[in-house]
């Protein structure tokens, strides 16, 4: 009985143990996309790229995005060919074995800042950082958590040459990434302030369209089928109420 209680002790301290390691759960925030009838605000996903395009594009990259795709937040033709060039694209190698780079083209992938898994560990001591995607549809917590973790960042631990960050919505509480958002690190064409909770909420934003770019037309066929489907209920009420009347008599 005494090495049971021992050892169901140990068990409780060790479940203990873990849950504390978990991370917090995330306060809620408001999000237009949220609820059946929300909708992407497109203002809010071009700031959430600038936001990606500055700071979150040196580490991470978004391997299933082509330049063109992004065309359906709101920019014109003209607008993505001049975004997709903005950016450099590995063209092979020159006679000496060097990379060469020219223009992006709106059929190009969004390119990886690293040329290799290895070179991604080797810059990041040992971790290779996620591909962002699909993080708005496989990350727990979602849009919440993804919030929170950008503008929940405390103190340094540990030392200079490998820091890491207090983060409650980390797991283990801790992580080696820095904090990523800066106040004004970012400018915004449309003249909204670049604090970090706006960058933090926009760049959410663009990681949740990102994820699923066809949310706001599926909410849009659903709604138009739920219509539908309540007219035929209707007519099918009616028709009902006019055959059985005849029957009656």
């Amino acid at each position: 009985m005494f090495f049971a209680a021992v050892q169901g002790a140990g068990c409780a301290k060790s479940a203990d143990a873990q849950s504390s390691l978990l991370p917090q759960k995330a306060p809620p925030q408001h999000w237009s996309f949220e609820g059946p009838v929300g909708h992407f605000d497109l203002s809010a996903v071009q700031r959430g790229y600038a936001v990606f395009a500055k700071v979150c594009s040196a580490c991470h990259s978004l391997k299933q995005v082509h330049f063109s795709d992004l065309s359906q937040t709101g920019l014109t033709p003209e607008q993505t060919i001049a975004l997709a060039e903005s950016w450099q694209i590995a063209a092979g190698h020159d006679e000496a074995g060097h990379f060469k780079f020219r223009k992006g083209l709106p059929d190009d992938f969004l390119p990886s800042p690293y040329s290799s898994p290895a070179a991604a560990r080797a810059a990041n001591g040992g971790a290779v950082p996620p591909d962002l995607s699909r993080i708005g549809l496989i990350h727990p917590g979602g849009a919440d958590r993804i919030y929170a973790m950008l503008t929940s960042y405390g103190e340094p631990v540990g030392g200079e040459k490998a820091p890491r960050y207090a983060n409650p919505y980390m797991i283990g509480h801790i992580t080696a990434m820095p904090p990523p958002l800066h106040d004004n690190a970012v400018s915004f064409t449309d003249g909204h302030p670049a604090t970090v909770q706006q960058q933090a909420h926009d760049v959410t934003t663009f990681l949740e369209w990102v994820s699923e770019p066809h949310r706001d037309s599926k909410r849009r066929l659903g709604v138009g089928v739920v219509l539908y489907l309540c007219f035929l209920i209707i007519i099918f009420v009616i028709l009902k109420r006019r055959i059985w009347s005849h029957v009656r008599k």
